[in-house]
C-alpha cells in the first residue's frame, strides 16, 4: 500500500463560477437544488452516484467514491458566474426549455436570486449571439482585472473558502494558437495592446488562475490548451483541465470504439448528424465556430482505433461529422451514426445508432464533477494540467504523448489517480502472482 497524501477536509463553502451561465448552467444548478431540498438523486454524477473497488474483488471493499475521497458537500456549493444575454438563472432555465414549467415553479425564487455578472464578450468569437449584459471596458488587460475584481467580490460577499471555475459558454470561432500565446510575458502584453488573438475564454482562464481558482474548459476551444496558460498554472500552482464536454455522440464513440477494436473488428467509415436547437446549436451554425467543434469531435476515432498500428483494420476510415441547427428540437438534441464495419473473410456489417438525448441533461453532472474534482486537485497540490480527468472530455489535455480517448482507459486512469491519493494500490485486474 502506498502513503496517502495529507489532503485537507474540504471545510467551508466552495463556489462554483461559470463563465456562460444559459442552459447546462441552470440545469445544474436546478439538479443540486432538487438533490439538497427534495432528495433528489444527482443521477449521471459520479461523484455523486459511483464506487470505487478498494483492493482484491473478494475484499467486497466498494465505497462511494464521495465517500473514499475529501469532496465538498453538496450544500457547501455557492452558485455564480458570468453571462451576456441571461440576468439570472430562473430567466436562463426558463429559455432554455429544458425543464418543465413545473419543475422550475418550485425553485424559481432560488434561481431568481442567483444573477448573472456582466461578461466579457466580443461578437466576433461568436458571431451569432448579441451580448447586452457586457462590462464597458474595452481593453483586454482591463477586462481581465475587472473579472478578478468580480471573483474577490463573490469571494467575500459569498463567503467562499475556495473556489473553482468551469467554462460553460458558446464554442468560439476556430484559431490557432499564435506568438501570443507563447509565454505568459507575451500575452500579458496582448492583453495591453488588445491582441485579436486573444479570446474571451482565454482572458477568463488568466483571471482564473491568477487568484488561485482551478479552471476546467468545457468547450473545444483553446482556451487553457496554450503554452502561455499551462505556464501560469504551473507557476501559480493551479489545476487546470479541458476540452469540450463529452455528452452525447463523441460519448456513443468512445464507448462503441473500444469494443469493436477489442474483438479485431474492422472500420470502414462512420458518419455522424446531428439535429440541436439550443443556444450551443445556434453558435455551431456559423461554419467559423462548426470547424472548433469538428477538430475537436474529428480527433476521438484515429486515437482509440490506432491505425497505425492496424492499418488493414482502420487505416482507410471515412470519418464524417455533421451538425445542423434546427430549432424545434430545443435542448433535445438527436444524433445518428452509420458505422460501416467488417469481419472474417472481410464481409461487411453495419451499424446504426440513433441517440436522442438531452444536451444538457448529459452535461450538468460534469460540470458538477469537474468542479469537486478540481478542487480536491487544488487541496491535493496538484497544478498544471490534470490528464486523470480525460474521462470528461472529447479532446483531453494531456502531455507531449497525447490524449488518451478510450473511456474505459480514461475511467481507471481517474478511479487510479484517486486510489494512489489515499493510500490503496491501483486496480490492475491483473490474475499474474
Amino acid at each position: 500500500m502506498t502513503s496517502p497524501r495529507n489532503i485537507p477536509a474540504a471545510t467551508g463553502r466552495l463556489g462554483l463560477l461559470m463563465p456562460g451561465m444559459g442552459a447546462v448552467a441552470s440545469t445544474l444548478i436546478a439538479g443540486v437544488m432538487q438533490a439538497r431540498n427534495n432528495d433528489v438523486a444527482p443521477i449521471g454524477s459520479v461523484t455523486q452516484m459511483a464506487r470505487i473497488r478498494l483492493g482484491k474483488r473478494e475484499e467486497n471493499r466498494n465505497p462511494l467514491i464521495r465517500d473514499f475521497v475529501p469532496l465538498a458537500e453538496l450544500d457547501d456549493i455557492v452558485f455564480g458566474g458570468w453571462d451576456p444575454i441571461s440576468p439570472n438563472m430562473y430567466e436562463a432555465a426558463r429559455t432554455a426549455g429544458v425543464m418543465s414549467d413545473t419543475d422550475l415553479a418550485a425553485m424559481s425564487g432560488e434561481l431568481e436570486g442567483i444573477v448573472a455578472m456582466d461578461a466579457v464578450f466580443e461578437q466576433r468569437w461568436v458571431s451569432r449571439l448579441e451580448g447586452v449584459r457586457v462590462k464597458p471596458q474595452t481593453n483586454k488587460f482591463e477586462q481581465a482585472e475587472a473579472l478578478m475584481a468580480d471573483i474577490e467580490r463573490f469571494r467575500t460577499e459569498k463567503e467562499c473558502d475556495r473556489l473553482v471555475m468551469v467554462w460553460c459558454a458558446s464554442t468560439e470561432a476556430y484559431q490557432e494558437a499564435s506568438a501570443v500565446h507563447d509565454t505568459v510575458a507575451s500575452f500579458e502584453e496582448g492583453l495591453r495592446n488588445n491582441d485579436e488573438n486573444i479570446a474571451p475564454s482565454q482572458i477568463y482562464a488568466y483571471a482564473a488562475l491568477m487568484s488561485g481558482v482551478p479552471f476546467s474548459n468545457g468547450a473545444p476551444n483553446l482556451t487553457v490548451d496554450l503554452p502561455c496558460i499551462v505556464e501560469l498554472a504551473e507557476r501559480e500552482g493551479v489545476p487546470i483541465c479541458g476540452k469540450d464536454f463529452k455528452t452525447g455522440q463523441t460519448l456513443m464513440k468512445t464507448l462503441i470504439s473500444p469494443g469493436l477494436k477489442s474483438r479485431m473488428l474492422g472500420i470502414r467509415g462512420w458518419y455522424s448528424t446531428n439535429i440541436l436547437g439550443n443556444r450551443d446549436g445556434e453558435v455551431l451554425d456559423a461554419p467559423e465556430n462548426f470547424m472548433t467543434k469538428e477538430v475537436s469531435k474529428l480527433g476521438v476515432l484515429g486515437t482509440i482505433l490506432q491505425p497505425e498500428l492496424y492499418p488493414r483494420l482502420y487505416g482507410e476510415i471515412d470519418h464524417k461529422v455533421r451538425i445542423d441547427y434546427y430549432p424545434p428540437r430545443g435542448d433535445d438534441k438527436e444524433g445518428w451514426d452509420n458505422i460501416d464495419i467488417f469481419g472474417w473473410l472481410g464481409y461487411p456489417m453495419q451499424i446504426k445508432i440513433n441517440f436522442l438525448c438531452r444536451d444538457s441533461i448529459l452535461a450538468a453532472p460534469l460540470v458538477l464533477d469537474l468542479a469537486l474534482f478540481m478542487d480536491l486537485a487544488k487541496r491535493a497540490g496538484e497544478s498544471g494540467v490534470q490528464e486523470w480527468l480525460s474521462f470528461y472530455f472529447k479532446a483531453p489535455q494531456a502531455g507531449e504523448v497525447g490524449p488518451e480517448h478510450d473511456i474505459f482507459i480514461q475511467q481507471t486512469k481517474l478511479k487510479n489517480t484517486l486510489r494512489e491519493w489515499m493510500g490503496e494500490q491501483p486496480v490492475t485486474h491483473s490474475e499474474a502472482g
